[in-house]
């Protein structure tokens, strides 16, 4: 009782704060970074360094609840066929822009809903991709799936295109909490799911889950590992359910009097944190969990784990190319997002242009500081010796803000000459502690809870 009495004081239960899978945040981006910006730095990318790509689907068939993604609904396949052929109209302008020789590390599929792509849509797309940045020989290709919008041929047609690893969304198996997030989806399902994603010789998955949920208990969560642990997957993302109405629309539709307080958040957490851990899997920053012999349990030892928009990777390529509406690409010298409005989105790419349409151009003090906060999140300490190393007597410009976090949260963290160091019963302030290096907090923004 008295460590929770402790992080609340230090303001776990009340404060919001960014999740921290970019610095500096997008609500810090500004339309006078756009295509522009965007064109110079594609063209002036290495084409000796292999680049990440992620690819935005924006349409579901249902829109659940809990969601706060840009998507759209629909019941035709007729936008969805569309807007595929504006996204191979984008690529064609890359093919223009792209310096030769870039070849693909890493490409993930993410929505809305990838999978509501029937196969030959599926295999439409890939090609494009490909055509443009071929992959290297050891690329990885991720999609999220939806076990509910997926079959064995739409598999079948992902398998033979190169996906390697698999992202299932689950979120909670318990059928009440299902029905208050808009999201039903019976375990036989997802067990089919995932039986057929191994005999397709997929051979890495991932499954997301969210605590914070309404009706969640710890009973219905425990329970709900449970069946995810029965799956047998090689990585966990926990995610907290960030509950921000005045963004997501749809989330008016969640009964607030069912979702669990501050404090029952926190325990369901660290319930399916011990679950995970207790079986074996590895914990990885805040939220994720993996095999000891997946990658991303390999690059958390051995110092390479990295965060972006996906959360927790061990992908070591330093550009993310995005493409699709509302996709964010991540470029030597800063970040550009492409129109978030799918209409915008096509309009641009209609018009002949690159889509982007606000960003940000990194100083060198956002630079530093976007590195000080990635140790944070992904290793629980800030090497200072390393940031001297790399931005030289700039990274002393951090010591005033290292030792007011070593007054402020005491035996919680360590601070030496060297580093700072999170002590692990301090890690669950560890998004409050990377806010204390933001220099980039603008007015009126509402971030998610830091429980």
């Amino acid at each position: 009782m008295k460590h929770i009495d402790r992080l609340r004081s230090l303001g776990l239960f009340d404060q919001r704060v960014p999740r921290y899978t970019s610095y500096p945040t997008a609500p810090v981006f500004s339309p006078a970074v756009g295509a522009p910006d965007q064109t110079r730095a594609l063209a002036a990318l290495d084409p000796d360094q292999p680049v990440s790509v992620y690819l935005h689907i924006p349409f579901c068939e249902r829109l659940c609840w809990f969601c706060a993604c840009r998507t759209q609904g629909t019941k035709t396949l007729s936008p969805v066929e569309s807007y595929l052929g504006t996204l191979v109209q984008e690529l064609a302008l890359l093919k223009d822009i792209l310096p030769k020789g870039l070849r693909m590390g890493r490409m993930h599929w993410g929505g809305g809903t990838p999978t509501i792509l029937p196969p030959e849509m599926i295999h439409r797309l890939a090609q494009a991709v490909r055509d443009v940045i071929p992959p290297t020989e050891d690329c990885e290709f991720s999609v999220e799936i939806d076990p509910t919008m997926v079959d064995r041929a739409k598999i079948a047609a992902l398998a033979a295109e190169g996906m390697n690893r698999a992202s299932i969304g689950i979120q909670d198996f318990d059928p009440l909490v299902q029905q208050s997030i808009g999201r039903l989806q019976p375990f036989d399902i997802t067990r089919a799911c995932v039986d057929d994603l191994r005999a397709a010789g997929i051979r890495s998955l991932n499954a997301d889950l969210v605590y914070g949920l309404p009706h969640q208990t710890a009973e219905r969560l425990d329970d709900t590992v449970s069946k995810v642990l029965d799956l047998d997957p090689d990585r966990v993302a926990l995610f907290g359910y960030a509950h921000v109405p005045w963004v997501s629309k749809r989330q008016k539709l969640i009964p607030e009097d069912a979702l669990p307080a501050e404090e029952a958040r926190h325990t369901l957490a660290n319930l399916a944190a011990a679950r995970f851990t207790d079986a074996g899997m590895t914990a990885i920053g805040i939220d994720h969990f993996a095999r000891p012999d997946d990658g991303l349990a390999r690059a958390a030892a051995s110092g390479h784990l990295r965060r972006n928009f996906q959360g927790y990777v061990d992908d070591t390529c330093p550009t993310l190319i995005g493409l699709g509406a509302s996709s964010i690409s991540r470029l030597p010298d800063g970040y550009v997002q492409n129109a978030p409005a799918t209409a915008a989105y096509i309009q641009r790419i209609e018009a002949g242009q690159l889509a982007g349409a606000r960003g940000h151009v990194m100083t060198g003090d956002d630079l530093l500081r976007a590195r000080a906060i990635e140790m944070l999140m992904c290793d629980f300490r800030l090497d200072r010796s390393a940031l001297l190393a790399a931005f030289g007597a700039q990274a002393a410009t951090l010591d005033a803000q290292i030792a007011l976090v070593g007054k402020q949260f005491g035996d919680l963290v360590a601070v030496t000459d060297a580093a700072l160091t999170i002590a692990p019963e301090g890690r669950a302030l560890t998004r409050i502690i990377a806010s204390a290096f933001d220099a980039h907090v603008p007015e009126g923004i509402r971030y998610s809870q830091a429980s």
